[in-house]
């Protein structure tokens, strides 16, 4: 809040933008136009703002005009470009609800809860569906990872899904025949400059994101050195949810797995 508080219009960015509201934006156009360099200034000031607000001008200053603004929750104030121009203004902060909305700028300024809601909006195929440009943008500003399991084995007590939840992470979960993925979110700590992945090699880890669990492979080795021909020497017993991590590419595949291991268990 106190960051909120100092902002300026000298000091905003297409980044910091979003974390105010538009009622902040008319107080801090207000303090700026006092100041010499404002007219040199109001295009780049105006660039950043619409960056995160929608602006309309309203050119009929009636009520019932303004009141259909108001309707489409957009705040109505006056801004001034120079002595003689007054021009009264409807603000709106852009909405968040497609993954097309999602950039590098706003995905550190929205919540873990926020993005699965988004996702949940737009999904269907899972996080391999996304383009990696997508997923890309969502890594930067959040700890990524999946898991597919059947729907009977995923919330085991004390198993992954537990634990992550437990450990604050949010989840999607997305039906697949018998199989349902589960995508685990969870904010990454704020820093004070963001960069587009310096690092491509470090912002994804075979789809599960920077919050990889390094201790996957240690506590499971058979995974990476999975051979088909094992098949017949198969125990239940040491069967565990992560050796379910998979990744499908048509519903008859998932439908033919999950018969297999619906003979194997039963």
């Amino acid at each position: 809040m106190k960051q909120q508080k100092a902002l300026t219009l000298k000091t905003l960015t297409k980044s910091n933008v979003w974390e105010v509201e538009e009622n902040d934006i008319f107080r801090m156009w207000e303090t700026a136009e006092k100041e010499s360099d404002f007219k040199d200034n109001r295009n780049h000031y105006m660039d950043v703002i619409r960056s995160a607000f929608e602006i309309e001008e309203i050119k009929i200053d009636k009520p019932e005009v303004i009141n259909k603004y108001e309707a489409r929750d957009f705040k109505v104030g006056n801004i001034h470009f120079d002595d003689n121009d007054n021009k009264k203004w409807g603000i709106k902060k852009r909405a968040i609800n497609r993954i097309t909305d999602l950039t590098y700028e706003n995905i550190h300024h929205i919540s873990a809860a926020k993005l699965i809601e988004v996702l949940d909006r737009n999904f269907g195929g899972g996080w391999d569906s996304l383009s990696q440009s997508v997923q890309d943008i969502i890594e930067s500003g959040f700890d990524i990872s999946t898991t597919t399991l059947p729907k009977d084995r995923l919330h085991k007590p004390g198993g992954m899904y537990d634990k992550k939840v437990n450990d604050g992470y949010e989840v999607l979960e997305i039906t697949k025949g018998l199989w349902v993925e589960a995508i685990f979110a969870k904010a990454k700590p704020k820093v004070e400059n963001h960069h587009k992945h310096d690092d491509d090699n470090d912002s994804m880890n075979n789809g599960f994101g920077d919050n990889y669990d390094e201790d996957f492979e240690d506590e499971n080795p058979s995974e990476n050195s999975y051979d088909d021909d094992d098949d017949d020497d198969f125990d239940e017993d040491k069967l565990t949810e992560e050796s379910y991590r998979t990744t499908f590419e048509t519903e008859e595949d998932l439908n033919l797995e999950a018969e297999d291991v619906a003979d194997d268990d039963y």
